[in-house]
């Protein structure tokens, strides 16, 4: 694994990069709040491989290593994702991205996309048309209850026992919660702080009702997979930032992969929406098949 840095449009984002620099290149995106190391237990499946790929998982703007500076806008977390695929000259990509980076990931690959050569997008939180017309209740990041979150630990193990018996923690792997705990966390004087500060998660949060990105949907026309949790029920399709956010279940518009013209859906109600967490194996075996021969999101690959 190495770790490192790139400058993109004013800002460093931090990346961390294994496998050879050679063939397809799967790059990751992270949900809110999360970081790279997220991606460890999923990219853990990958490495089991005889031939296993490069991947690239990224430390989006805001989160654990890289540059905390606004704005955070869900449309700069996609022109962040174009702009590093372009500084490191990607190509050949099969994207991957779970919640807010799903979103980033559609996006980026709407403005190149002759560097895509598929999407798997997990869980992604695109929502429901009509869910853009409901405005969040939250008029800015100090209103919303994620900028309460806690934000001091004294290790990451003291950050492990707080979260092991909490739901929605309690279903993940063990080793991938402390990679979550482990990586999600920077050192500040005797402790540590958060790598998202929770001002910069509510941020997020406060504005994701705004980002309908149909006309770009409607352009990606590269094979896509839309892997969904369990639905939410009927009349709760706001947006993440209105009350209580519910991650049991899944935001995703049931009707999203329909919209892309080469786009299939893939629905497993037993998950919750943390995915890669709860399923690692699921989203590896997704990947390798679409490294093997994207011409298994056609549908001529079944789901086991």
């Amino acid at each position: 694994m190495r770790e490192c840095r790139v400058a993109i449009r004013g800002i460093e984002l931090a990346y961390f990069e294994w496998g050879p620099r050679v063939g397809p290149t799967v790059l990751m995106l992270h949900a809110t709040g999360f970081h790279a190391r997220c991606w460890d237990g999923v990219i853990r499946g990958l490495s089991s491989e005889r031939q296993a790929p490069r991947v690239i998982a990224v430390d989006q703007r805001g989160h654990g290593r890289s540059t905390k500076a606004p704005p955070y806008e869900w449309g700069e977390f996609g022109a962040d994702a174009a702009a590093l695929v372009e500084a490191l000259d990607l190509d050949d990509i099969i994207g991957v991205g779970h919640s807010m980076g799903g979103h980033a990931t559609v996006q980026a690959a709407g403005v190149h996309p002759e560097r895509f050569r598929a999407l798997l997008l997990v869980d992604p939180v695109i929502l429901d048309p009509a869910a853009y017309a409901i405005s969040a209740p939250f008029r800015s990041a100090d209103d919303h209850p994620v900028s309460r979150r806690r934000n001091q630990w004294a290790s990451p193990e003291e950050m492990f026992e707080r979260f092991k018996d909490r739901h929605p923690f309690s279903l993940w792997v063990p080793e991938i919660l402390m990679d979550y705990c482990r990586f999600g966390i920077v050192p500040d004087g005797d402790g540590f702080v958060l790598g998202c500060p929770p001002q910069v998660e509510a941020a997020i949060y406060a504005g994701s009702a705004g980002r309908d990105i149909r006309a770009i949907i409607e352009r990606v026309t590269q094979p896509v997979v839309v892997l969904r949790a369990k639905a939410r029920p009927s009349g709760h399709d706001g947006p993440l930032g209105s009350g209580a956010m519910d991650f049991s279940r899944s935001p995703t518009w049931a009707g999203l992969a329909a919209a892309f013209p080469n786009g299939r859906d893939v629905h497993h109600p037993e998950l919750t929406h943390f995915m890669p967490m709860q399923a690692p194996d699921l989203v590896a075996r997704h990947i390798r098949d679409a490294v093997a021969d994207p011409a298994f999101l056609s549908g001529s690959h079944l789901d086991g």
